[in-house]
This record gives structure tokens, sequence and C-alpha cells, in this order.
């Protein structure tokens, strides 16, 4: 299983630089579609339903005060197995030419940040978890 610094590494690999946000709502469409492809998580870090959408705390921690990314140094595509690749060039393919603000548009109309957030308000601070279970049954649902 791949680390989301190896994740966050092969994104960026293949889309740079990023700004933060767009680079951790890739990283959750990674996770999500993960689940549903292969039946498996694609790494183990915790995502989180923040404000602006869903945010991995530990990804947060390294680029915390930086807007833009240009690498991950913490992270190596070359760990990735050939499934694992395979999401994340085919969530790039869909979801890459998407900026930043509208990729967090989009996690905000779907169900597992909506119910990770529960009653709290726009805007408001908050950091539940977004299950694995959440996504997978959500992402599940949209496929034909």
């Amino acid at each position: 299983m791949a680390s989301v610094d190896d994740v966050a590494a092969a994104v960026l690999a293949r889309l740079r630089p990023l700004d933060t946000w767009k680079l951790q709502k890739l990283v959750y469409y990674c996770q999500a579609w993960h689940l549903v492809w292969e039946g498996e998580p694609l790494f183990q870090e915790e995502i989180e339903a923040w404000a602006n959408g869903p945010v991995v705390p530990a990804l947060y921690q390294k680029h915390k005060g930086q807007f833009r990314v240009s690498t991950w140094p913490s992270g190596d595509p070359d760990r990735l197995s050939e499934s694992e690749d395979s999401t994340i060039e085919a969530v790039l393919d869909h979801y890459g030419k998407m900026p930043g603000h509208v990729l967090a548009a989009l996690t905000h109309r779907e169900d597992p940040w909506r119910r990770a957030r529960g009653s709290l308000p726009p805007g408001a601070r908050g950091n539940a978890e977004i299950t694995w279970e959440s996504m997978a049954s959500y992402y599940l649902s949209l496929v034909p």
C-alpha cells in the first residue's frame, strides 16, 4: 500500500506546480476511487472534513504555510504499484484540469464530506473523519 506522501509525489510529478488546496482534493479523489475500483484504500492516512473540503492532515502538516508546491520530497512515485499508479492517472485525467476551488465546491456537494460535517455551519472549523466506508459507498453509487 502506498503512503499519502507517495501519492502526493505522484500527483505532483504529473501536474506541477499545484496549489495545496488542489493537491489535497486530488489526493482525496485518488483515495475515493481506489476504494471503488480496487476495494481497498490507496493509503492509510486519515482524511478529515475541514471547512474548505477534504484534507489529509498528514499532508497539511508538511505544506502548512505554502500556497503552491512543485515537488514532494518525502514521497516517491516509484513505490506505487501498477494499480495504484493507474488509479492516480485516471483521477488526474478526470479531475486534474479543474481548479482547486471547483474541486472544493464539488466535494461540498458530495455525501462523504457533507455527512462528516454533520450540522456544522458553512465555514466552521471541523475535523471529523471522512471514513473509507462513506467514500466507497458514495462513489460506488456513481458508477453506472
